[in-house]
Order: C-alpha cells, then structure tokens, then sequence
C-alpha cells in the first residue's frame, strides 16, 4: 500500500517539475533583514540547455553577495541604487549590486540553484526578482510582473517575488 500511495505522490509532482519556472526557495521574509534567494531552474529552452542565469537586484535590496558556483562564471554589476537607503551609520548607500550572472551549462534534463544574500528594504510589500535564462537559441524572460488587480499566476513568465512583512 506504501508502494502504491509513494508512487502516486511521485506521479503527482512530475507535471510540476517538468513545467518548473526560474523561482524563489522562499517567498515570504521580514522587511529590513538579511534574506537567501536560492533561484531555483527547472528546465532549459525547449530542450536546450541554459547557458546564462541573469538575476536584476530589486530595488532595496543592499549588502549583496552571490555564491560562486563551480563551473560558472560570476558577474556581477554595480550601478547608482534608484532610491539611496541608509548604511546604519549616518551616511547614505548610493550604488550597489544591480544584476548578477552565472554563465555556465546545465543541461535541459538537469535542475539547478543558484544563490544570493542580501538585505532586504524596511518597508513592508512585495519585491520582485526578474530573472533571464539564456539558451543557444532563445531565452525565458521572467520578468513580468502583475498589473494592479493581476496575478503572478496568469502571466506567461512571471518575476518571482518575495512578500516582505513588517518588521516585529
């Protein structure tokens, strides 16, 4: 019997995997604290494997560190930050970490993390992780985000996001 409900769970979840987004591990963290955005990749280009992961740093977010990945190459570029925020010692940050790129290969048929830590904005909300995945010939864009009264669910290749709660 443990057989069969085992082999219906693992039936169950292979539909999710195979139509898998570029995503966020966790998508609920407290405003103004450090957060780990571990980018999940599920799949490649229609069967192609990904060649490059470009992650846009929203708004905010600060102090940022990508993990290297063995294999990949790491980028990261730095820009004037839209919006100043505060470094806790009486001046201001004006530039920071604005996208981070691995280039590298996974193959179509294999699923991969990648890594980011930073600090997360004060004020409360949703952010959003725009995400490009580039293959030899195309590349998913999750970059969408939702309209006011939207859904993250009826776009064709949403952000993922991360809800911020109030600080306690």
């Amino acid at each position: 019997m443990k057989t069969i409900l085992l082999g219906a769970a693992v039936a169950a979840l292979i539909p999710a995997f195979a139509f898998a987004h570029a995503t966020l591990e966790t998508t609920q963290a407290t405003a103004g604290s450090y957060y780990k955005a571990v980018v999940r990749v599920g799949h490649g280009c229609a069967g192609e494997p990904s060649l490059k992961i470009r992650v846009r740093i929203p708004d905010g977010v600060t102090s940022v560190k990508p993990m290297p990945k063995a294999g990949w190459d790491l980028t990261i570029a730095k820009g004037p930050l839209k919006t100043p925020v505060s470094d806790g010692h009486g001046g201001q940050i004006t530039e920071g970490v604005t996208e981070v790129t691995w280039t590298g290969k996974l193959l179509d048929e294999h699923y991969d993390e990648f890594v980011i830590r930073g600090k997360l904005p004060d004020a409360a909300g949703t952010i959003y992780w725009p995400i490009v995945q580039e293959c030899a010939g195309g590349a998913h864009r999750w970059i969408e985000i939702p309209a006011a009264g939207q859904k993250s669910g009826d776009l064709k290749e949403p952000a993922p996001f991360v809800v911020l709660t109030p600080k306690p």
